[in-house]
């Protein structure tokens, strides 16, 4: 075994194990190398997980695919490469080719990815988890953290809350079963709603998407038995948000100028 796959498997392990920990998996997600290195300085951070939307937006494309894969993949694997800890990327929906993609994310030292399923047909969508995780399987990553995101909520229109809950619970049990680590289901803040996911889905196995200041702690989140939470784009707005505020107090010293 190479020391490069070696690495990479001793990585994959490390993350399972932080998805698998009675604690929750807080991800604060980046989107460049700068914000990767800002993150992987401070001790609390325990692997380092990317944004689509974000990365995305560096790059001036919307988020949804709109960027070419290529550039995507240029992006996460230079911040795999700028540091030790565990990454895990935001694939979206697998850019046409999950299971290719997956591959070449982890060529590029990934260890962990979202797949998001954008309601496709249940088949199609079960189907997209194992080409991911057969993807992972063949480049000898046993313990590839496959974060399956099921957008029942998001995409949830005027459907009843029971129908979409039964709809995420039965899609994460099948993404389960087709080798994915966790069921990513954004869009749920509800402590009800969250307990029947858990009870549904299983415990350590719901992931979560946060708020930068939402009422439940993690540690709330933990007890009612959700194994991560991310934060998508979110981080990057709050720094842009920063940058603005900085310039503007800049400009505001400066006064305005003489003629």
């Amino acid at each position: 075994m190479t020391t490069l796959h070696a690495g990479r498997r001793e990585r994959a392990a490390r993350l399972l194990e932080l998805h698998e920990a009675h604690e929750v998996l807080a991800l604060v997600n980046v989107w460049d190398v700068a914000s990767a290195r800002a993150l992987a300085e401070l001790p609390e951070t325990r692997a380092i997980a990317t944004a689509s939307h974000a990365i995305a937006a560096v790059f001036g494309y919307d988020d949804g695919e709109q960027i070419p894969v290529d550039l995507m993949l240029d992006m996460v694997g230079r911040i795999a490469l700028c540091t030790d800890l565990p990454v895990t990327a935001d694939l979206e929906a697998g850019y046409g080719s999950p299971g290719e993609t997956v591959r070449r994310a982890i060529g590029l030292g990934v260890v962990g990815a979202n797949l998001e399923d954008g309601m496709r047909p249940h088949i199609e969508s079960v189907e997209n988890v194992a080409s991911a995780v057969n993807a992972a399987h063949a480049e000898g990553v046993i313990s590839f953290v496959l974060n399956a995101r099921t957008d029942a909520f998001l995409l949830r229109g005027d459907r009843p809350l029971d129908d979409t809950i039964e709809d995420a619970v039965e899609r994460g049990r099948a993404y389960l079963d087709a080798g994915a680590a966790c069921v990513f289901v954004p869009g749920v803040t509800e402590v009800a709603v969250i307990e029947r996911l858990v009870e549904g889905i299983g415990e350590r196995r719901v992931s979560l998407l946060g708020h930068l200041h939402a009422p439940l702690s993690l540690e709330r989140l933990a007890a009612l038995g959700v194994a991560r939470v991310s934060y998508g784009p979110s981080p990057q707005r709050v720094a842009l948000a920063a940058l603005q505020h900085a310039a503007r107090d800049l400009h505001a010293s400066t006064g305005p100028r003489a003629h």
